[in-house]
């Protein structure tokens, strides 16, 4: 097997010629990459349900939208908290209930007391399910050029509007990837 080079920490953003509709536009955080395969978030699928209504002492740290997202179609009846602890990068020690997966960006433990945390966090998700991979599975999408691989900002994890986080990723790009931003929704309507 072909060694796998991490892209734990980056994004990976939905090409317009993706037909899953799980992934239709989704911009994917890996939180987890290696040869055994790989974990990632959804960002900008925010679902009805507040954070509040079932994770009450969590629902305090999340920024708005205060909803949980559905981080993927796998384990959706699981959670999982991704926060941004600001300073995190510079070597500080990590605070109790949170390990870091890529610069200021890293897991929460939802089992320790909210308060724990609440004096580090900066921004706080709250994710249902998760996308997964197994081994080679998304090298072999990444080959078919289902995926644009980016890199991740902290800001992303808290976006305050989702549903226009596909097309910001997009165009802060410097490259062509900027143009696709502008990819009509349904382009037969061009």
């Amino acid at each position: 097997m072909t060694e796998v080079s991490s892209l734990t920490g980056r994004l990976l953003v939905a090409t317009p010629a993706l037909a899953d509709p799980n992934f239709d536009r989704a911009v994917v955080l890996l939180l987890d990459h290696d040869e055994e395969g790989s974990l990632g978030v959804v960002l900008n699928r925010p679902t009805p349900v507040g954070v509040g209504d079932i994770l009450e002492g969590w629902a305090e740290l999340t920024g708005e939208p205060g909803v949980v997202f559905q981080g993927g179609p796998v384990s959706l009846d699981s959670a999982l908290g991704v926060a941004v602890i600001p300073g995190g990068t510079n070597g500080e020690r990590a605070p109790l209930g949170w390990r870091r997966v890529h610069g200021a960006i890293g897991l929460v433990d939802l089992e320790a007391p909210p308060e724990l945390l609440a004096p580090a966090v900066g921004a706080l998700r709250i994710f249902a399910g998760y996308a997964g991979w197994g081994p080679g599975q998304l090298e072999e999408e990444l080959a078919e050029g289902a995926w644009y691989v980016v890199e991740s900002e902290p800001g992303d994890v808290s976006s305050p509007e989702p549903e226009r986080l596909w097309r910001e990723v997009l165009r802060r790009q410097r490259s062509e990837l900027a143009m696709v931003a502008t990819y009509p929704d349904d382009p037969s309507l061009n």
